[in-house]
């Protein structure tokens, strides 16, 4: 019905989250039909994006910066850091306006099921970090899934353990908003603002 390179090109849009065989059957013909206006531009908007766009050493976030403008902006709360799952996460929480401290992208959570285990986020960093004499607060912006808290639990736990007589820290969580099972980036920016302002110790 198409050649190979259609064929390889729909494979790859069926790829994306939320697009399948037939969605991305329809992007494909859609990029082909308007070849400078749509294709064109997506092939070089995505080879830039491939070589200029990095994780930030300093919290994971999405950036062409190292580190990434959030970390170098000094206007923000050195004291507190934000914990999420992934960056769609640290954006939602951005999007708000309501958070002016750190960031921390943990990469994932911790999940028997699917043999994902601490090793596998970004914790020695995010231990690193809060181990800072300025750290007062780590705040746990995790899905309210059993994933999400079994992740906040054990952060919380790794945090209190490594505390020491000199330097204490407050570990607090999102408050009521968020609804059980439900994920940040679909939530909308009321709520979110709401859960930030009423965190609660974990």
């Amino acid at each position: 019905m198409a050649g190979p390179e259609i064929e390889h090109l729909m494979q790859m849009l069926a790829r994306l989250p939320g697009l399948g065989p037939r969605s991305a059957r329809r992007a494909a013909l859609y990029l082909i039909k308007r070849r400078e206006s749509a294709l064109e531009p997506l092939a070089a908007a995505l080879a830039q994006v491939a070589e200029r766009v990095r994780p930030c050493p300093q919290c994971g976030n999405f950036d062409t910066a190292s580190p990434c403008s959030l970390c170098a902006d000094p206007r923000r709360d050195d004291g507190v850091i934000c914990v999420v799952e992934d960056v769609d996460d640290l954006w939602a929480l951005e999007r708000t306006r309501a958070f002016s401290g750190r960031y921390h992208v943990l990469g994932g959570l911790l999940s028997a099921l699917d043999g994902i285990g601490p090793e596998d986020l970004h914790l020695p960093r995010l231990l690193e970090r809060a181990g800072q004499p300025v750290v007062q607060e780590i705040i746990l912006a995790l899905p309210a899934t059993i994933e999400g808290q079994t992740t906040a639990h054990y952060i919380a736990d790794r945090l209190k353990a490594a505390e020491t007589p000199d330097h204490s820290l407050r570990v607090s969580g999102l408050a009521h908003g968020v609804p059980v099972g439900g994920e940040l980036d679909y939530l909308d920016d009321g709520t979110l603002s709401q859960a930030l302002r009423a965190r609660r110790p974990v």
